[in-house]
């Protein structure tokens, strides 16, 4: 089984998120927990009910980082050298051949992938449409709303 990739950037973020859910999440709903079982009749306790189920979730969530974490492959982008070719972590500006827009996003680990900060998952249909290509090409690729072509007009690792 081959280890799933994050950037150093991405496996940094994570560490964090666990270790807020550990030191500051994970003692507060303790708290919550302690506070409606003092209130008495547990079967009709809506306090603590809600608090078991945020407990829940967090332990759920510390589970999946963890283990997220001590399966992946952290890979320093900043070291990469593979110039204006497209590999993991290229950060890769284009522009949409159609419309003209202009749009820039990272190639990150799946564990990473936020589209609303622009890093798209390496087994994206566009990730994977781009991982290969060079600044200057062009490429198209099935989008769920049809096939999309975009121009590649930059690559830079940092």
């Amino acid at each position: 089984m081959s280890r799933p990739p994050i950037t150093k950037t991405g496996s940094e973020r994570l560490r964090t998120e666990l270790e807020r859910l550990k030191s500051v999440e994970r003692p507060k709903i303790i708290a919550a927990i302690a506070e409606a079982r003092a209130h008495g009749d547990l079967k009709e306790n809506a306090e603590y009910h809600a608090a078991r189920e945020q407990q829940s979730f967090i332990e759920g969530r510390i589970k999946e980082l963890e283990a997220a974490l001590s399966n992946a492959e952290v890979i320093d982008v900043s070291r990469l050298s593979a110039g204006s070719k497209i590999v993991f972590g290229a950060i890769v500006e284009l522009e949409d051949e159609d419309s003209g827009e202009a749009v820039k996003y990272q190639i990150v680990g799946d564990l990473e992938a936020d589209i609303k900060q622009a890093l798209i998952a390496v087994s994206s249909p566009i990730a994977r449409a781009l991982i290969g290509k060079s600044e200057g090409d062009s490429f198209e690729f099935r989008a769920p709303n049809g096939v999309k072509r975009y121009e590649i007009t930059g690559v830079s690792y940092e």
